[in-house]
């Protein structure tokens, strides 16, 4: 089942504990290649995408601690750690961690197996919450924005990174290369034609950009903006707790 099953659907409790755990199963299997996978799929672009993510978080503020939310392996945390960020990485994957803690092991990240439906956190917690390709995943998604929304501090910032919609002119090529290349890629790098296969239909499942932004500010929001990468093929939306 993909990952547009979330709570809008009307689907029951049980149904969403199922889902999620097949979805924390697909990621535990890929965990290995994960990071190799995302390179080869983007050519590398992901990784300015993040970049462009930790530079809005801009430095260190308050008490300097940050959430990188569905964090996988530590990618983002690493590079907010640089900027002297204390970070914690959540995810509800056990093998996304374990291969993230072999790959990223500074001192200043803490790793948490967690769920963004139901984060391990006290309220008013973190500065800032990142969330880079993660919410797709969840099967709550307008109750994980809730739970983020509860444990940063009042001014505290989330910048949420994720695929979105693309331009209309560039978005017949995008889908028929997602469509094609992608799961036979998985195939061949990853041996998992079926977890990269689901990552297509969860791309193509999840909000454009103004309805990622109403969600944002349905859950309580302030200050929601959102800004396009490479035309709308992904998108960083931001907002703020109020103070």
């Amino acid at each position: 089942m993909s990952d547009s099953v979330s709570q809008d659907c009307g689907l029951d409790e049980a149904t969403r504990r199922a889902d999620g755990r097949l979805i924390r199963a697909m990621f535990d299997a890929v965990a290995p290649r994960y990071d190799s996978m995302n390179d080869i799929m983007s050519f590398g672009v992901h990784r300015l995408w993040k970049r462009r993510l930790r530079r809005m978080a801009g430095p260190p503020r308050g008490r300097g601690l940050a959430l990188d939310l569905a964090g996988g392996t530590g990618d983002i945390a690493d590079l907010m750690a640089d900027k002297d960020w204390a970070v914690a990485v959540c995810d509800p994957s056990t093998g996304m961690i374990d291969a993230g803690r072999k790959a990223n092991a500074g001192p200043r990240l803490r790793w948490v197996a967690g769920a963004g439906e139901a984060l391990p956190f006290a309220d008013r917690t973190f500065d800032v919450v990142t969330l880079g390709f993660g919410l797709r995943n969840m099967t709550d998604r307008r109750g994980a924005l809730t739970e983020v929304l509860r444990v940063l501090v009042p001014g505290g910032t989330l910048l949420c990174l994720e695929f979105s919609t693309p331009w209309r002119l560039i978005r017949p090529a995008y889908e028929g290369y997602s469509r094609r290349m992608i799961p036979r890629l998985g195939a061949a790098v990853a041996g998992q034609p079926d977890a990269y296969r689901y990552l297509v239909d969860s791309i193509g499942a999840f909000p454009d950009q103004k309805t990622l932004a109403g969600w944002l500010r349905d859950a309580g929001f302030a200050t929601v903006r959102y800004r396009n990468l490479f035309m709308g093929i992904a998108a960083i939306h931001s907002g703020t707790r109020p103070a």
